[in-house]
């Protein structure tokens, strides 16, 4: 259930904690590349995500598991494109371009893949403002107990209450199918705010 009255905290405190490169330039040897194909790869010190002529889409995982987590990357891409960060058990989504399912831009919201898809507490403010199109954007993901805050750009656009995502999981990046789209990451890093395992 998603509790909408309840204030979310001040953005979570950031703990002492190492901070973890999940792409250092070169490789993917941080991801788990079993079912990547051609859809994922290195190009001039970037992650490239890039749909196959079929337009089947692609999901790409961290080897390892995160439960508490603050998470820094930059994206990049031009014209539309339907990708995002996937994090715990069942899959909670920060949503990068359009929907699909909506047809509007829902950058920096949360996608439950439940009824309300969408949820209002969960969409941004002030992103007009904070986002650059066609250019790269740094997006800061700060996931605490229910409480999940995302910065783009230095700016909070959103922050989002709902306890229905307890258990920890990889860290995925997304090549949604059914359309023609190329997206770019890089500076990828995290770090614990709580216990971490690694598979």
């Amino acid at each position: 259930m998603i509790h909408p009255s309840v204030p979310p905290p001040a953005t979570p405190p950031t703990l002492p904690g190492a901070w973890v490169r999940l792409f250092d330039g070169h490789g993917l040897d941080a991801w788990d590349t079993s079912a990547a194909g051609n859809y994922w790869r290195v190009e001039d010190g970037v992650v490239v995500g890039r749909n196959d002529a079929a337009k089947k889409g692609s999901m790409l995982y961290s080897k390892s598991i995160w439960g508490d987590f603050e998470l820094e990357f930059d994206a990049l891409w031009d014209g539309e494109i339907d990708s995002g960060i996937m994090f715990h058990r069942p899959e909670l989504q920060l949503q990068l371009g359009v929907s699909r399912s909506l047809k509007v831009d829902m950058t920096a919201a949360f996608y439950t893949g439940g009824k309300d898809i969408y949820p209002m507490a969960g969409r941004p403010q002030g992103l007009a403002t904070a986002w650059r199109p066609g250019r790269w954007n740094h997006y800061r993901l700060v996931v605490r107990g229910s409480h999940h805050v995302v910065e783009v750009n230095g700016a909070t656009t959103t922050r989002y209450t709902d306890p229905r995502w307890p258990v920890e999981g990889p860290i995925g990046l997304q090549v949604h199918p059914g359309l023609d789209m190329t997206v770019r990451f890089r500076n990828l890093r995290i770090r614990s705010l709580g216990p971490e395992t690694l598979r």
